[in-house]
């Protein structure tokens, strides 16, 4: 869905914000004219999304149900960071920007792999990566950068029935929102420096390109150069983000964005604890010995250049119809050194396993959606339905992994040709040849909010989708096909309109899963065993609030997924049958309880657990390695003077707190625990309207802290940014 700012003159924003808040849903714009009120949902409609009151809050999401909903009418929970909290908090890289997630934690930073090169954060007791641009498909091989976010959306639970399966978790997905054009001539330019290195330049122009305000352009842009805290490692990014929005008359209208970005990065291998014999080691002695060694060097980079690119056509069939038309398409790339340590099962040395990777992600996804907006009688319906065809393709031709040396932790040596050229020398003849992995969804879904009465509303959502293909390049066999059905059901009652909201819902994902062939290939007696798709099912009720003048929202929630029919090996044969079950409670606050006042809050607590398997693999009765920690919290408290001499200036402090968890938990091998960690960060700003400074201390005591998923992560140390950003 692709909101964006229409005819509204600088001048006019403010009147805009009041007249834009009665259009979706005051009993006082049902007394205008028709003519009045039509005039003022063409121009205003989605405009502010933020409440004027609580400048971090969206009030709704036209992303979450595929239709615009507000929060408090939604039954699904959602947590969006908006570009306004990024700004205050000068964030530079998107897992900073995740921090203010309630319940969201890194599992492994960025790869740069072909497929799944992306970071993994753990969510709901389930491994995710940020795959979604605009409720869209917007896959990358590396790191995003956060120049052309308007909002975050984290959104909770299983989603297949109005996001498919492809690219979203069990646990839910995380959706970019992106920067839409506005009305008038503005924009900023913005420098950042810091610790490690940092050089950021951005820049945020919006032109209008004709005086009626017909054709709108939007570029963000960003250039990013940033060493490591260890003592080899860089990143740096060019970054380039226009959106063209076109009115061609009252009911056609049209918004394309794309997004290129470059990239190239030297990357610390990952270090693998070993999963198929018993653990040597029983503390993290000799890993804090190693905190700054990265075991790499600034010749082993990775490339990851990226393009996408998302078309809508909007057109106005009626007063109560609109279609929207949306193409998306995505090329991420992968050209580069990957390496990775593991572990020797010794209590000391690692094995250095290195390739020279070269692949292309390609994706395509089109969209028809008809939203309708009508009365049956007294009641009311909020009605979308949808076709879908998503299409990817992996192609990959890298060569094998060699080993290249040996690591030792307690020594801090490292035995390796860490140079290009030596590397070279040791992958030569290992090329793998060329491979593509290909699938293809055709799915069809439907999704009706009914108005009961004002207070109560009740959805119901249903989704069909048929796959076909394999979903990686190292699949051997190729499905035929498979067919799901995914339902989806909410009720919300709210005792006080607009004020407080009680919530239930079922929701339903769901994963295709690929052949497999059983014996050895080419034997009489090898056959091909086929699977049914994957089922996750969740129940979710909870409370979520908009009090004291829309100045303090809470959503808090028990949740219960339960995974079943999952893929399992029994005495060397696959099967299904496998079951796991995630459920918790999540709070987040979002509260600005005073004027210049503002609060970022969130807890969770998560339980999860396999509760059938193989037992000979580990995992019965054990938390999934891929759920993270069992407690997290985070805050973001900052205040900033409204009125005097002194106004605009600000301070701001927070952090976030994650319990002890283990990287590795199966029976067969032990558990290895990282230990909790609470990081602090604190930030000085001055914002003035030519202008804003800002200074930001991130991990101000400079904890040493870990992430992993059978891996074992150092995390950055202390670090200070400082930011100058100009406004016209």
């Amino acid at each position: 869905m692709f909101p964006y700012y229409k005819t509204i003159p600088k001048t006019a924003l403010r009147g805009a914000v009041f007249i834009c808040a009665l259009a979706t849903g005051s009993p006082a714009l049902a007394q205008e004219n028709q003519a009045t009120k039509k005039d003022s949902i063409q121009s205003l409609t989605e405009v502010v999304l933020t409440n004027p009151n609580n400048k971090f809050k969206r009030k709704e999401s036209t992303t979450v149900g595929k239709l615009p909903l507000k929060d408090l009418e939604n039954p699904q929970v959602y947590n969006a960071i908006s570009a306004e909290l990024l700004k205050e908090q000068a964030v530079t890289n998107f897992n900073d920007a995740l921090k203010n997630a309630t319940g969201v934690t890194r599992l492994w930073e960025s790869t740069g792999r072909g497929g799944d090169g992306a970071e993994y954060y753990s969510m709901r007791g389930f491994s995710v990566q940020p795959t979604m641009l605009n409720g869209l498909p917007g896959l990358t091989n590396g790191s995003l950068d956060p120049a052309n976010v308007d909002n975050i959306e984290v959104i909770k639970g299983p989603s297949g029935t109005l996001f498919g399966s492809s690219v979203i978790s069990y646990g839910g997905l995380i959706n970019i929102v992106t920067k839409k054009p506005y009305h008038y001539f503005g924009g900023e330019i913005g420098y950042n420096t810091g610790s490690y290195g940092l050089d950021r330049i951005t820049a945020d122009i919006n032109v209008p390109l004709t005086k009626t305000g017909d054709v709108l352009l939007r570029v963000n842009s960003a250039y990013q150069k940033e060493n490591s805290f260890q003592d080899a490692g860089f990143g740096r990014s060019l970054f380039f983000a226009p959106t063209l929005a076109f009115t061609a008359n009252e009911r056609l209208s049209f918004l394309i964005t794309a997004e290129l970005m470059s990239s190239e990065s030297a990357i610390a291998p990952m270090i693998f604890l070993n999963r198929y014999g018993p653990l040597s080691f029983n503390s993290m002695t000799l890993f804090e010995q190693n905190y700054r060694n990265s075991f790499t060097s600034n010749e082993l980079t990775m490339k990851n250049p990226s393009f996408k690119l998302q078309a809508q056509m909007t057109y106005k069939l009626s007063d109560q119809w609109t279609s929207q038309t949306v193409l998306s398409r995505s090329n991420a790339k992968t050209d580069g050194y990957y390496h990775y340590l593991w572990d020797d099962l010794n209590g000391d040395s690692f094995t250095r396993y290195i390739t020279k990777l070269n692949s292309e992600t390609i994706t395509e996804d089109i969209q028809q959606n008809f939203i309708g907006d009508f009365k049956i009688g007294d009641f009311r319906n909020r009605v979308v339905a949808g076709l879908d065809y998503y299409r990817s393709s992996i192609i990959d031709s890298s060569n094998g992994y060699v080993a290249n040396g040996q690591v030792s932790l307690s020594t801090g040596t490292d035995t390796g040709d860490l140079t290009a050229a030596g590397t070279d020398n040791l992958l030569a003849g290992t090329f793998q040849g060329a491979s593509d992995a290909r699938q293809e969804v055709y799915s069809a879904y439907v999704s009706d909010v009914f108005n009961i009465t004002p207070e109560l509303s009740a959805m119901a959502s249903l989704r069909i989708d048929h796959f076909k293909g394999k979903t990686a390049s190292w699949s051997t066999e190729e499905s035929e096909g498979q067919t799901a059905l995914s339902p989806k059901f909410g009720v919300v009652y709210q005792p006080i309109k607009d004020k407080l909201s009680v919530f239930a819902n079922y929701m339903n994902g769901f994963r295709n899963v690929d052949p497999s062939l059983v014996g050895t290939p080419g034997a009489p007696d090898s056959y091909l065993m086929t699977f049914d798709p994957e089922h996750a099912n969740q129940y979710e009720f909870g409370v979520k609030t908009n009090l004291y003048q829309d100045r303090i929202a809470i959503t808090a929630s028990y949740y219960n997924i339960n995974v079943r029919n999952r893929v399992m090996t029994v005495g060397g044969i696959p099967s299904q049958g496998g079951e796991v079950e995630s459920k918790g409670v999540e709070v987040s606050i979002i509260a600005n309880p005073i004027a210049g006042l503002n609060i970022v809050a969130g807890f969770s607590h998560n339980d999860a657990e396999v509760v059938k398997d193989n037992p000979a693999d580990g995992y019965v009765g054990m938390r999934p390695e891929e759920a993270g920690p069992e407690t997290t919290a985070n805050l973001w408290v900052s205040y900033a003077l409204t009125a005097g001499k002194l106004k605009g200036l600000g301070i701001g402090f927070g952090g976030n707190y994650v319990s002890e968890f283990a990287t590795l938990n199966r029976s067969t091998t032990g558990s290895f625990e990282l230990p909790s960690y609470t990081v602090l960060n604190a930030a000085l700003s001055y914002n003035a309207p030519k202008f804003l400074v800002t200074l930001k201390l991130n991990n101000a005591l400079n904890e040493e802290y870990y992430s992993g998923w059978s891996t074992v992560s150092p995390q950055r140390l202390r670090s200070v940014v400082a930011g100058l950003t100009y406004k016209f």
